[in-house]
């Protein structure tokens, strides 16, 4: 037997800081658990969407082509349709995010009749060239955003949105 008694107090001292720890524990895990989970999730930011467009039936003048994917969040799955304005340059494929920088509206090619060969936004009035630059002296602060894209047996597949390399 040893000599060193523990006393009621330090019993209930040990027993009660114990008790709350294993409770600070068992409320703090699922919080750690909620901040490194999306890090813990594989990307899939850098798959290809498959559109209906030909690549042989893209020309200069951009066309406005929609696509779709199914998007996940959290426990819920929803199908989303998205757009881009495509167009060639030479043998280049350029496909372009149709979201003005401004304030979020979808611009349109040659929508105004003063500019015809521009993007417009019709909420502000913001310009962009064919490219994606953003007209100076017009709202939008920066250019739209570009789309990566890649050819599969004739068809042009769609990635995910880029800054604007072209500008």
């Amino acid at each position: 037997m040893s000599n060193n008694r523990v006393s009621r107090r330090q019993f209930l001292n040990y027993t009660l800081t114990g008790v709350g720890g294993f409770m600070a524990a068992g409320m703090l895990m699922p919080m750690v658990r909620f901040a490194i989970d999306p890090v813990l999730q594989k990307a899939e930011a850098g798959d290809f969407i498959a559109t209906e467009k030909k690549v042989a039936d893209l020309t200069e003048t951009p066309e406005r082509v929609d696509f779709s994917y199914e998007q996940v969040d959290a426990w819920y799955t929803s199908q989303v349709t998205d757009t881009a304005w495509v167009y060639k340059e030479g043998d280049k494929i350029i496909a372009l995010s149709p979201i003005c920088k401004h304030l979020g509206c979808t611009v349109n090619w040659g929508a105004n009749e003063d500019h015809p060969n521009q993007f417009f936004c019709p909420c502000h009035g913001g310009r962009y060239e064919k490219n994606g630059k953003n007209v100076p002296k017009t709202p939008p602060l920066g250019p739209l955003d570009q789309f990566e894209v890649k050819v599969t047996d004739g068809l042009l597949y769609i990635g995910k949105k880029v800054p604007n390399k072209l500008v």
